[in-house]
């Protein structure tokens, strides 16, 4: 810098720069380095928002497959296949129940019958001797 030079230079690798050419290029710096910031930090935001959505384009096929596989498992039939199931098994409870009354009414009929065999025995025994002595009086009437 020369004594008579009331400017303020710089000088920088061989190059004098004074304060009016700093003064303008201290605000173009910085907006291209806010520039800069910014187109990295969109990208870094765009690159964020692709991985996220990239499991989602899977899901196309995935969508795709599912729905080839209710057509294929008829699963709007199944309603009507339900009901008649539905419909099935309250039958087959009532006739459960049937079942079991009248599995009750034969174990009652198996009680009662059970002595039974003994008493006709006794009761046969009875008569075959009334006939013996029947026919014992037949034979001798005066004894």
């Amino acid at each position: 810098m020369s004594e008579g030079d009331s400017e303020t230079a710089i000088k920088i690798g061989g190059f004098n720069l004074s304060g009016w050419v700093m003064a303008a290029a201290i605000p173009v710096f910085s907006g291209i380095s806010g520039a800069v910031y910014f187109g990295y930090d969109a990208l870094s935001r765009f690159n964020a928002v692709e991985e996220a959505v990239e499991p989602l384009l899977g899901m196309e096929s995935r969508i795709q497959t599912l729905e080839q596989a209710i057509a294929d498992n008829d699963v709007r039939g199944l309603a009507s296949k339900l009901s008649q199931i539905s419909t099935q098994m309250a039958t087959i409870l009532e006739q459960q129940k049937t079942l079991l009354d009248m599995r009750s009414k034969l174990d009652r009929s198996v009680t009662i019958t059970d002595g039974l065999g003994d008493k006709l025995d006794r009761y046969n025994q009875e008569i075959n001797d009334l006939w013996k002595a029947f026919d014992e009086a037949v034979k001798n009437p005066l004894k």
